[in-house]
């Protein structure tokens, strides 16, 4: 996509921060250093905040428990075994290899084990460092995921700047890229995702007016049928990459194809098409064979390590050949065993948690999970404060971007009804598709860290809500909608400086600590 000088405002409304825009972008080679800066600074920050002092605490925090001792099994054996009593000290201690070799029953698809795994390969599993580098990794790839989304939305450099941006600065991205879990690699291909389906939905319908216009005329009765889609089909499997490390990327996969559909049917009323509804039907089809198949493959792939090994939970449980079943091979009868186990399992989770938070909470950052907490005394374990160490990870998120991005999600909701932008429809499709499900199991055991994959779509929110600001609302001036903005951008910088201690486990006294839980459910 090539993108224009932006065009100069009128010497009349322009303001002091205008000037300064029109003066580092007005030029191409302006614009075209801009372009490459601004990724790579936002880029740069994010990576700074999420590999400082990364391996402290040296030892598995909260899920990790789970999570890096079975993606280094699975890494060495090609599926994830259980381990001996006592397993988590010893594996902290370095002594890495005591599994047992016997299959582990886990609950979640392979793929984000396989990407701890390789961080461990290549730093060493008996390094904290090691256990975390690809959850930091891809979170800092998650930034910049964003900030290319944001440019194919709009165009716009300062927005897709302040929406990465937010991101990179937010604790709830940080925490989840400095700790070895899931969710962070869920986030980054649902985001990656949605990036492909604004590509797609920007080519194809250049060339479906592109076409129909080709054939002049009446406007057809008929539209083509659009095959040549390779954005569609990167969607696909990157939303299979998404469901292979955790089962909520099925409900991407369900929205973009929706989103997909609707959009074609809209695109070809616009075009002039006379049967749009049925061509929308005809174009859906080709869409779901473009989107789907390969997200299958991607998905199925993933479960590869445990497909060709026999060591694996349940590969030594014959599965009956009877029925349809009789022509398929049994690693795939026992896959298909072992997900119906997985289902059983996540629909009937309702074990007590003294963090769980059911999705209603989760807009009002009622219940933040906290993945580490650790006291010492003065002089003790190197604590060179006086008063004694506090050392705590808490997954809350910044509240100012939280809070803020929840009330710019109405706010673009509303803009949606009223304009019918398709980029709006975009963010608030990805939003939903990350939130909405979680609201149709209110008994079962979640968490509010569950979030981060709702993160990127409410920074997207928040920096268009911003830039409706920065224009000046309701006839008010620019200068003062500016100054708005900046005044917010600067207090959300200050809150994150505030809380950094409290996401990356840096030892602080007691008291700082307790400056931070504003709400009496945050402790």
């Amino acid at each position: 996509m090539t993108t224009a000088v932006p065009p100069l405002l009128p010497a009349a409304e322009r303001t002091r921060l205008d000037r300064w825009r029109d003066a580092l972008l007005a030029t191409p080679r302006g614009m075209r250093l801009w372009r490459w800066l601004a990724p790579t600074l936002v880029t740069l920050l994010a990576a700074v905040l999420r590999l400082i002092d990364i391996g402290d605490p040296h030892q598995l925090v909260f899920d990790e428990t789970y999570y890096v001792k079975d993606a280094w099994s699975q890494w060495v054996l090609g599926f994830p075994s259980t381990w001996p009593d006592g397993a988590d000290a010893s594996f902290a201690a370095g002594d890495t290899d005591v599994f047992t070799g016997i299959g582990s029953y886990v609950v979640h698809p392979p793929l984000g084990r396989i990407l701890i795994g390789a961080g461990m390969a290549l730093l060493g599993p008996d390094s904290a460092t090691g256990w975390r580098i690809s959850a930091a990794v891809f979170g800092t790839l998650t930034v910049l995921v964003i900030y290319l989304f944001a440019r194919t939305l709009t165009g716009s450099l300062p927005l897709a700047t302040v929406a990465s941006g937010l991101f990179a600065i937010d604790g709830l991205g940080i925490v989840l890229s400095r700790i070895a879990l899931l969710d962070i690699f869920l986030t980054f291909f649902v985001a990656l995702t949605f990036w492909f389906v604004a590509l797609d939905h920007r080519r194809s319908g250049e060339r479906l007016a592109a076409l129909v216009a080709a054939r002049g005329g009446e406007p057809p009765m008929w539209g083509p049928i659009l095959w040549n889609r390779p954005w569609l089909l990167a969607a696909g499997a990157a939303a299979g990459a998404a469901t292979a490390v955790k089962w909520s990327g099925l409900y991407v996969i369900a929205a973009v194809g929706i989103y997909a559909v609707v959009s074609d049917a809209l695109a070809r009323r616009r075009a002039g098409v006379g049967q749009w509804p049925m061509d929308a039907v005809r174009q859906g089809l080709a869409s779901f064979v473009l989107l789907v198949p390969v997200a299958v493959v991607v998905y199925v792939s993933s479960w590869s390590g445990w497909l060709f090994t026999n060591g694996g939970w349940m590969r030594g449980t014959p599965v009956a050949a009877t029925g349809i079943w009789g022509w398929v091979p049994e690693p795939l009868r026992q896959l298909w065993a072992y997900h119906q186990e997985m289902y059983n399992f996540h629909v009937g989770l309702v074990t007590p948690h003294s963090y769980a938070s059911p999705a209603w909470q989760w807009p009002l950052l009622i219940r933040p999970t906290s993945m580490y907490w650790h006291q010492d005394d003065a002089g003790v374990n190197g604590c060179t404060l006086p008063t004694g160490c506090t050392e705590a990870i808490s997954s809350i998120a910044n509240p100012i971007i939280w809070w803020a991005g929840v009330a710019a999600s109405l706010f673009l909701l509303v803009r949606f009804v009223m304009v019918r932008d398709w980029r709006y429809a975009l963010v608030l499709t990805g939003l939903a598709a990350t939130y909405v499900p979680w609201l149709l199991y209110p008994e079962r055991t979640i968490f509010q860290f569950y979030t981060v994959a709702m993160l990127p779509f409410l920074v997207l929110a928040l920096a268009f809500a911003l830039r409706e600001i920065a224009r000046g609302v309701r006839g008010g001036s620019r200068a003062g909608g500016q100054i708005v903005v900046l005044a917010f951008l600067a207090l959300c910088v200050v809150v994150s400086a505030f809380w950094y201690p409290v996401w990356a486990g840096l030892p602080v006294p007691y008291e700082f600590w307790r400056l931070h839980n504003w709400l009496p459910t945050w402790i």
